[in-house]
Parts: structure tokens; sequence; C-alpha cells
């Protein structure tokens, strides 16, 4: 077959799959059809299908070595957007009014269970099959300690507009929390990702973007809105390729280059379908090549059961740190619980962040996948979890009042 007809059967396969769970299994409440979509990857890697249909697998995803540029240039552009989407939307001014609040909740929220996830990466180094070649000890600990504690913005915004929360309070609260929350998460991976050989280029990089900024904040305040959306593109793929050639990866440019973007700039009712455009017509791309990246060479069992103990560690984690916060700032009850399953929402920014580690080759496959899975699981639990919490706290509210 040729190039093109392979790649249009890929992406037939890629939407088809992953609707077709979602709308026939009525999946919506413990599984949006984003993490349906996440899971349709996992199946479609060599773990699944290529294990049971290898022959299949090879004629998609193998035989032909052009195909697999054209999805991963797909998947790269559309979570450089998503990436950039999240860091505008990222309300700073907010975070810094309520700085008290939010920072101490914030750094329990992430520093707990990235404690807890560090812990468990220190038994994993134990065994092999789990570091990656390129990785120091600190930067597998640390990336996986950070993967353990990561909330994905975006995700949490879709769940609390299920539950009819984003707009409320305490939607907005979380929201805060999330945010900072957020900056720590990539700042941590830029320096997980710091080339020591590379500082000079890094060094510019940075001063750069800083003169940069200045002059594109200053730009964009006097153009049209019409014109912010088209040079906010030319903005995203210029901080990406300076941040990657500069020795850290270009998601960290993206991240950036949404972070220095006020979302006043831009209409909230577009911005939220630009949101849902990329996840509907591009992110699934992303999810495939995600997939891809899935193994099982230290062995099945091994990958479920490091999965698991990960996840145990991410929700205590998440958990305790944010009962801690709300015993210290006095909250009502049942507000932890709440805020803290919301909290565990990981999808998308995770496996974004988990994928560049596997990337640099700081974690292995077989890493990946176990917290592929934790990230899965962790964020199906976050609804059907918060749903009946969030019944009794509104039930207490009204009586109380």
């Amino acid at each position: 077959m040729a190039t093109s007809e392979i790649f249009l059967i890929a992406m037939l396969i890629i939407f088809t799959i992953p609707y077709a769970i979602w709308r026939l299994g009525k999946t919506d409440y413990y599984a949006p059809l984003v993490v349906v979509q996440i899971i349709a990857g996992i199946l479609l890697g060599p773990g699944v299908l290529g294990a049971v249909l290898p022959d299949y697998y090879t004629l998609i995803f193998k035989a032909d070595p052009k195909v697999m540029p054209m999805l991963n240039g797909i998947a790269q552009w559309a979570v450089m957007l998503f990436v950039m989407i999240a860091g505008i939307e990222l309300d700073l001014k907010k975070a810094w009014q309520h700085r008290g609040e939010g920072a101490l909740t914030a750094g329990l929220a992430l520093g707990v269970p990235l404690v807890f996830g560090s812990i468990v990466a220190l038994g994993m180094l134990a065994f092999p099959g789990w570091i990656g070649t390129e990785a120091r000890t600190w930067q597998f600990v640390v990336g996986i300690g950070m993967a353990c504690a990561v909330t994905a913005l975006p995700i949490l915004i879709l769940f609390m507009e299920k539950l009819e929360i984003l707009r409320q309070p305490l939607g907005q609260r979380i929201l805060r929390y999330a945010s900072l929350d957020d900056i720590a998460i990539w700042g941590v991976l830029a320096t997980i990702l710091m080339d020591w050989t590379r500082v000079g280029r890094q060094c510019a990089f940075l001063l750069s973007f800083a003169i940069a900024t200045y002059l594109f904040r200053k730009w964009m305040a006097k153009l049209a809105e019409r014109d912010r959306w088209y040079v906010s593109v030319i903005w995203l793929a210029a901080c990406g390729f300076a941040a990657d050639w500069s020795g850290l990866h270009f998601m960290v440019g993206a991240f950036l280059a949404g972070a220095v973007m006020d979302a006043a700039w831009f209409e909230q009712e577009k911005m939220d379908l630009l949101r849902h455009h990329v996840l509907l017509v591009m992110m699934p791309v992303f999810f495939l090549s995600t997939g891809l990246k899935t193994t099982w060479e230290v062995g099945g069992i091994a990958v479920f059961i490091a999965a698991a103990v990960l996840l145990v560690a991410s929700v205590a984690g998440k958990l305790t740190g944010i009962h801690l916060a709300g015993k210290i700032l006095g909250w009502e009850k049942g507000e932890a619980s709440i805020i803290g399953w919301l909290l565990q929402t990981k999808a998308l920014i995770m496996i974004i962040f988990v994928n560049i580690l596997l990337d640099k080759h700081i974690i292995t496959s077989a890493s990946f996948t176990a917290l592929l899975l934790m990230a899965v699981a962790s964020t199906m639990l976050s609804v059907p979890m918060v749903h009946p919490r969030l019944k009794q706290f509104n039930a207490v509210i009204k009586k109380n009042t």
C-alpha cells in the first residue's frame, strides 16, 4: 500500500476505536473520552496489538518508515499547542492575591506526593530495567516523584465543568492551587533537564527569552484579538525552537510561551473552543504515539506492581498533603477530600512530563508504562470519588446557611 493509504488507515484506527469504546460503553462518568483515548493508545501499542496481531501492527506502524514520522509531527505540534493553552490559562494575578493560602496548599499538595513518589523511586532503583541510560540517580528519583505529584490543569478544568463547580469559589480556589503546582512542575522539569555542558546556551536562552517576552507583551497589547491568535502561534514555534536549541525540551519552551501571555488578551469562549478542538482533532494522535512507547520488557506483572505502588504513593501523598493544609487553614469538613481527589487528575500533563523524561533517557520504557498506567488510574478515580462527596458537602453548606 502507498504511504498515504497506510497513514489514513492509522488515522482511521486512532479516531474510531476510542470513540466507539467511549460512546458504546457509556464510560463518561469513569473515563471521559480523553482518558479512553489514552487507554486506546496503550492498546494499540506493541504490548497489546503488537503481541496479539503482530502482522497488522507491523503493517500499520512499522512497514512504512515514513508513516510514524508523519504521525509524530502531528503529535508534537498538537501537544505544544495544548501546553501553550495550559500556560495561558494560568491566572498568576489571582494566585498572587491569595499567595499565602495558595502557596501553603499548593506546596503541601505537591511536596508530600513528591516525597512519597521519590521513596518509591528509590525502591525501583534496587531492580534493573527502570532507570534510563542517560539518567543520574537524582534525576530519576525526582522525575518519578514529580510524576506522582503532577496535576493536569486542562483535564481538571474539564472535570470541574462536568461537576458544575468551575466558576464557583471552590472551583476557582482549586484552579489557583493547580496553577501554582503547574509552575513548580515545569520549573522542576527544567532543573532535571539542565545540561551542564550547555549552560552557556541555556543562560543565553533565558536572557533572550526575558527580553523577547518584554517586547512581545508590549506588541501583543497593541494588536487586535484576531491578530493575537496568529502571532501567538508564531511565538509558540519560536519559543519551542529556542528552548530545544538551548538543551531544554521544546515543551518547556511551549509552556513558557503560554505562561507569559495574558488570558485577558483572548475571548474565553474562543480559548475554550481552541482547547476543545485541539483535544478533538489532534491530541488523539499524541495518545497513539504515547501508546507506541509502552513496553513490558521487565515483565507484565512487574510493570503492574510498579504502577500500583506508584498509584498508592500518588493518591496517599496528595490526600495527606491537602488534609494537612485543610487542618492548618481551618477548612470546612469535606473540603479537603474534594480538593484532594480533584487534584488527582494526572492525564495529559503527567503524560507529557514522562514523555520528556523518556525522550531524554531518564526513565526506561518500562518505567514509562508503569507511570502511564498510574496516570490513567489516578485520573479515572477523580470524578467517581468527588461526585458523592460534593453532594454531601453542598448539603451541609445549605443546611448551615
